[in-house]
């Protein structure tokens, strides 16, 4: 039998490196930005064509590269960061793997112009495929430019499967932003399309922040600083009232790196419970300084997932960091033992002579009475005892009597019977065969998704005009978002004007939704349409509608009069399915007499 195992070719190689380092174009810009800051460049530059599958160009002014480690540079697992294995755990630099520039120049074309400082002359990198197509002298700035061109020309599969530009562009953004935030001592600039996006010139941490996410920020921000000897944290978290339904303004970097961590997002949840309207996400800029022995960043290709060595210390330490904070800022409540005004002194015994408590005495009062008469006030007892104390019949208001209950099977809608709202969540009423309990937001949802689905597929929906627009400023990730699902959610009442600087003016809103906050209502939007993962087979305008039903239904809490709950309960038996929400989650549950009998018993 002949042999069957053989070594791929390199250009095969990396093309399987590539599906893992280079997953669309905001990967490459990570890459080459991370290389950029590596070099010490103190002004990088990135230009994006087509949201990066035509072109994605990071010119910096950092060290440059010799002819020799130009070339050398896209060969696999070179790189100038580590050479032996126990370096791996003194990891300070970003790009340390070797496998990126190979990767990048096995799936696009690729052309590098590079110069050291001390030099006047270049040197002119051509690739293509993984290719050498030319290399010669060139005359060029100090520093390097390199541009990527048709990413996964030679990968058609790949390519295809890329997103819309609008998402794509997003992407590419938060990377930027990412890379942005860590390092506030470089200037930055991105470019798309001709257009700039931003330009950030050098600055401290608290006003890259602001450059970034608007002015607004300035007046939302709490400052966060503690040391130990297994953590410095420093940074930034948001006041309680500035809290968003949406995520973005959530970052965690670790030796100036970037990192995604659950478990340290909620160290700061925590630390803001009870003081967070529900839902809410505040805003949060950390920045943690640890020994590099200490934590793992090669766990992953992407190098955004940490592991750390005493990770349970440390998300104890950032959680009373959060709170130590807020309650420097009186957001959370605490006790002062200092003098006050406000405080009632209690003099002790020697400053004031004490005075004997007084007695009286009403010489009028006479227990033979006859209103006195214990006479009197056992009739008194007897004729009220039996009477509810005041707020009862509150309680007892919309129930009706055992006779009222229909011993049938029926579980058709109860026009006739009463019904009401309790702890104003669920709708309950009788039908023939018990009890039907209804969730009123998940019954909305339903409403609200079939009537969107209508209005998407016929332009039928009707906004409702605002006299006094409301505005909302947004990130630029999620102005290219909202770029993407504008035209459907005009279908379905909305009308958004752009009044740049990254703000919105919202004129109208769906006039079926029962929410009365149209910021709130778009911000609930934006982030469904994030976080919600798109099911095989469902389209665009199905994963909108699902959005757009969650944001304009009625919320938890809410109270709604006879009127309201009957029309909300006639249109949920007039849906297609009214059992489940669009989400397929249960709307209704109806308990049977059989099972109330048995709770009796």
């Amino acid at each position: 039998m002949s042999d069957l195992i053989k070594l791929l070719p390199d250009s095969v190689a990396n093309q399987i490196a590539a599906g893992e380092v280079i997953q669309r174009p905001s990967s490459l810009v990570k890459e080459l930005m991370e290389n950029s800051v590596d070099s010490g460049a103190g002004h990088i530059k990135v230009i994006i064509k087509d949201a990066g599958s035509t072109l994605v160009q990071v010119i910096d002014n950092g060290s440059g590269m010799s002819e020799t480690d130009c070339r050398l540079s896209f060969e696999r697992h070179a790189t100038s960061k580590i050479t032996a294995a126990e370096d791996l755990f003194s990891i300070s630099t970003k790009g340390f793997r070797g496998e990126a520039l190979a990767s990048i120049a096995a799936v696009a074309m690729v052309e590098m112009k590079t110069c050291l400082n001390n030099s006047e002359v270049g040197t002119l990198l051509k690739i293509n495929g993984s290719k050498v197509e030319k290399q010669e002298p060139v005359s060029c700035l100090p520093g390097t430019n390199i541009s990527v061109k048709n990413l996964f020309y030679n990968v058609p599969a790949r390519r295809k499967f890329l997103k819309t530009e609008s998402t794509e562009m997003r992407h590419i953004i938060n990377e930027f932003q990412r890379i942005a935030l860590a390092h506030p001592g470089i200037r930055f600039g991105l470019h798309h399309n001709d257009r700039e996006i931003f330009n950030l010139p050098a600055s401290s941490e608290k006003q890259r922040i602001i450059d970034i996410f608007g002015k607004n920020m300035n007046q939302n921000l709490i400052r966060l600083h503690t040391e130990t000897s297994l953590v410095k944290i420093n940074g930034f978290i948001g006041k309680p009232e500035h809290a968003r339904k949406t995520f973005g303004e959530q970052f965690f970097f670790i030796n100036d790196r970037y990192m995604r961590h659950p478990y340290m997002h909620r160290a700061i949840m925590e630390a803001y419970e009870n003081i967070l309207p529900p839902d809410s996400i505040p805003s949060y800029f950390v920045f943690l300084t640890a020994d590099p022995a200490s934590i793992d960043v090669n766990i992953h290709p992407t190098k955004t997932e940490i592991k750390f060595e005493n990770e349970r210390m440390i998300w104890q330490i950032l959680h009373a960091a959060v709170r130590e904070s807020l309650g420097k800022f009186n957001i959370v409540p605490s006790l002062d033992f200092e003098d006050s005004d406000d405080i009632i002194e209690i003099p002790p015994t020697g400053k004031e002579k004490a005075q004997m408590p007084g007695i009286n005495i009403d010489p009028d009062f006479n227990p033979f009475r006859e209103e006195e008469s214990y006479k009197s006030i056992k009739n008194k007892f007897e004729k009220e005892k039996d009477t509810p104390p005041g707020g009862w019949e509150k309680l007892y208001s919309g129930m009706e009597s055992q006779s009222e209950i229909d011993t049938g099977q029926s579980t058709a809608v109860p026009v006739n019977e009463k019904i009401f709202q309790l702890r104003n969540r669920y709708i309950v009423c009788s039908v023939k065969s018990g009890i039907m309990i209804i969730d009123q937001k998940r019954a909305h949802e339903r409403i609200l998704y079939d009537n969107y689905i209508r209005a998407l597929r016929s332009d039928e929906a009707v906004g409702q005009s605002s006299l006094f627009p409301k505005t909302l400023e947004l990130e630029q990730s999620d102005i290219a978002l909202l770029n993407e699902i504008e035209e459907e959610i005009k279908k379905c009442g909305f009308d958004i004007r752009y009044l740049g600087n990254n703000t919105v003016s919202i004129n109208s809103q769906p006039a079926a939704g029962m929410n009365e906050d149209p910021v709130e209502m778009l911000e609930i939007i934006i982030e469904e349409y994030k976080t919600v993962e798109k099911d095989p087979g469902e389209s665009n305008k199905e994963r909108i509608a699902m959005c757009m039903s969650r944001a304009t239904a009625v919320p938890y809490g809410k109270k709604l009069d006879t009127g309201e709950i009957r029309e909300l309960v006639g249109k949920l038996f007039q849906c297609t399915n009214p059992n489940y929400s669009p989400s397929g989650k249960p709307v209704l549950n109806i308990i049977t007499l059989d099972e109330v009998d048995r709770r009796l018993k």
